[in-house]
């Protein structure tokens, strides 16, 4: 079973890479995150047409998420990181998919750096966490993904100087990722790659994609009992070199069935 997840950064503007993308690699399911698109315009019956079913949780220019199944309908089991009943940005959906929990997020960037926005990262992360103990205490395989917003560890990054002062690196945003770890998760792509230099993520300035400048925030944490059946996991990084491709790779993990 393989599970993907794409921060496509713009479903209008991407779709034609996006629908390349699934038709080419065609995961089970696929993870979407920044469709930037209000739920009335989320272009579903495009997905239809190649195999997969989808529920999403947009909202209009900003964010937004989605989950596509192929031949399944996937089951809605969550909207909103619970937590906190003021937040209405659309990060997070939960969904069952043959058998497998599979939760979906795109976490809040945090920049600049100190700030409100910051207090905000942190604060989803302390939301997040609770919500993946709630998980793991279900005893089911599970696949938390999606765009974290978090370089881990020096090694996840092209020049850690050159990121020093981003929210992505701070030592609060690090801790609380490894604070998901120490519960118990397993970061798939880290333990495949121990030696660290996979990049999942080039911006689009300063030739960064030409000079591979990149680091790794899509991340994919699995669940002991997801964990168990890890086969394979890996980078779709040839995308990031398409014309108008986004300035994420997908990633993908594959589990036993």
């Amino acid at each position: 079973m393989k599970i993907a997840s794409f921060n496509i950064n713009g479903i209008k503007a991407r779709g034609p890479r996006l629908i390349e993308w699934l038709e080419e690699t065609r995961p089970d399911v696929a993870c979407l995150q920044e469709i930037k698109s209000q739920d009335e315009n989320f272009p579903a019956k495009d997905f239809e047409t190649i195999g997969y079913r989808a529920i999403w949780h947009g909202q209009k220019g900003f964010n937004g998420v989605a989950i596509l199944a192929r031949d399944v309908e996937p089951v809605e089991m969550q909207r909103r990181l619970p937590g906190d009943d003021d937040d209405e940005q659309a990060r997070y959906l939960e969904a069952d998919v043959k058998g497998v929990r599979v939760c979906n997020l795109y976490l809040p960037n945090g920049n600049p750096q100190p700030g409100p926005k910051f207090d905000y990262k942190l604060a989803w992360m302390k939301r997040l966490r609770a919500r993946m103990q709630v998980l793991r205490e279900l005893e089911i395989p599970c696949v938390v993904l999606g765009d974290f917003n978090v370089i881990p560890e020096d090694k996840d990054v092209w020049s850690v100087k050159a990121m020093a002062s981003d929210a992505l690196m701070q030592p609060e945003s690090r801790d609380a990722y490894a604070r998901l770890l120490n519960d118990g998760w397993v970061d798939a792509l880290n333990t495949l790659n121990p030696r660290g230099g996979v990049w999942t993520y080039w911006d689009y300035q300063a030739g960064a994609w030409q000079r591979d400048h990149g680091f790794r925030i899509d991340h994919l944490l699995l669940s002991p009992q997801a964990a168990d059946r890890l086969v394979a996991a890996g980078v779709d990084k040839e995308y990031r070199g398409r014309e108008k491709a986004s300035d994420h790779a997908p990633v993908w993990v594959e589990l036993k069935e």
